[in-house]
């Protein structure tokens, strides 16, 4: 891990464990999961938002007062609004995309869950996705959030990631470790 994603993971980890902690104590962690998710919607649908929070070119005043109209705009709750204003006060908010990632996780260990990202060659319906949960809950113990994706380049298969562990059954793996065993014998 480079030094300045690292730096920038320390300070989104302290703001996410406050607000976490907050919303916990105000019995408002349901709220919190979803100014989450809004926020993860805005920073990969806008790039105006993404460049408002990463720009050194605003100033911390013209960033706090954008800040506090989008949360307005967004009906975030008043911790994570709050928590948005000061982290532009202190110009800190180029670390939000970490922050929602520490958030997110933080939930989802008070929840007891999971998330597994899935890489499939191409979509899987609603039924497939469940099974594969369910699959993925009786192996690992927790309940599993499923994160999809699709890879057309892996031909067929799946490429599943569950924290440190990976499973990767796709077809371009296969043909790639073929190819491998080949050349050790050629």
């Amino acid at each position: 891990m480079s030094e300045p994603v690292s730096i920038s993971t320390g300070i989104a980890g302290r703001y996410a464990t406050a607000v976490f902690e907050l919303a916990k104590e105000g019995k408002k962690l349901k709220a919190l999961e979803t100014d989450v998710d809004t926020l993860d919607a805005a920073l990969a649908e806008s790039a105006d938002f993404r460049d408002l929070i990463a720009s050194p070119l605003y100033s911390r005043e013209q960033q706090a007062e954008a800040i506090v109209a989008i949360a307005k705009k967004m009906k975030l709750s008043p911790v994570v609004a709050n928590t948005l204003n000061l982290m532009a006060t202190k110009r800190r908010l180029f670390v939000l995309p970490q922050l929602v990632v520490a958030l997110r996780g933080l939930i989802a260990d008070e929840k007891g869950e999971v998330t597994a990202d899935v890489t499939a060659a191409k979509a899987l319906t609603k039924v497939q996705q469940d099974k594969l949960a369910k699959t993925l809950t009786a192996t690992v113990g927790k309940d599993v959030k499923i994160n999809m994706s699709v890879d057309e380049s892996l031909i067929g298969g799946l490429v599943v990631k569950v924290g440190s562990k990976m499973i990767d059954t796709s077809i371009r793996s296969k043909l790639a470790s073929l190819q491998n065993s080949m050349k050790e014998v050629g």
